[in-house]
């Protein structure tokens, strides 16, 4: 018995769903960055913080990396520091390690993953 096979490889398509995945990687960082403002979790005395020191790194998307940076000096201080008296006039829910909801086991896990599935779905036409 012979089998023979011919695979045809659509190049084209291949590159528009790689980019749709960088790019709904990228907006799903977006949208973490914005549903941790909404959330105001984030301390916030100036507003420094959270509206100009906080940004989505892109440089990284390509290899499938995009990351949320803080760029402060006291941004890691207050991250591990959950035990400090955090003002609440601002952001009720103004804390420490302000992103574990959104981590493994928080009640916001799943939300990245299923923000990133809404946008492919979109950004690639599927």
């Amino acid at each position: 018995m012979n089998v023979n096979s011919t695979i045809k490889l659509n190049f084209g398509r291949i590159r528009e769903l790689t980019q749709a995945a960088v790019t709904s990687l990228e907006q799903t960082g977006e949208y973490l960055h914005e549903e941790v403002q909404q959330a105001q979790v984030m301390p916030f005395d100036t507003g420094n913080l959270q509206n100009e020191s906080t940004f989505v790194d892109t440089s990284e998307s390509k290899s499938g990396k995009v990351t949320l940076v803080s760029s402060t000096p006291y941004a890691r201080r207050l991250y591990y520091h959950p035990e400090y008296n955090f003002r609440k006039d601002e952001n009720p829910n103004a804390g420490g390690e302000w992103y574990k909801d959104w981590l493994p086991g928080g009640s916001k896990e799943n939300d990245c993953k299923d923000a990133f599935k809404r946008f492919y779905k979109r950004n690639s036409g599927v």
